[in-house]
């Protein structure tokens, strides 16, 4: 089965951000950049600030998968 043209992967991006005194460099589809810059706007924080509360409990997961997951409970809460 192909795929659409809406289901192709996307390229991810890569933006560094300063996280507890250091520069860290993430890669996350846009979509997932989106929902977080949504989420840090929604909550007043900047970008930089809600990356380092994800990091600072992502237990042992990538940050990139960390913010992916946060995400996603995030959402599910909202629907529930």
């Amino acid at each position: 089965m192909p795929i659409s043209a809406t289901m192709a992967p996307k390229t991810d991006l890569k933006r560094s951000l300063t996280i507890a005194g250091h520069r860290t460099s993430l890669s996350l589809e846009p979509e997932f950049w989106d929902a977080l810059k949504h989420a840090a706007d929604k909550d007043n924080k900047s970008l930089a600030s809600l990356v380092g509360e994800i990091d600072a409990s992502r237990d042992g997961r990538n940050l990139s998968s960390a913010i992916r997951v946060w995400i996603l409970a995030r959402l599910q809460a909202s629907h529930s």
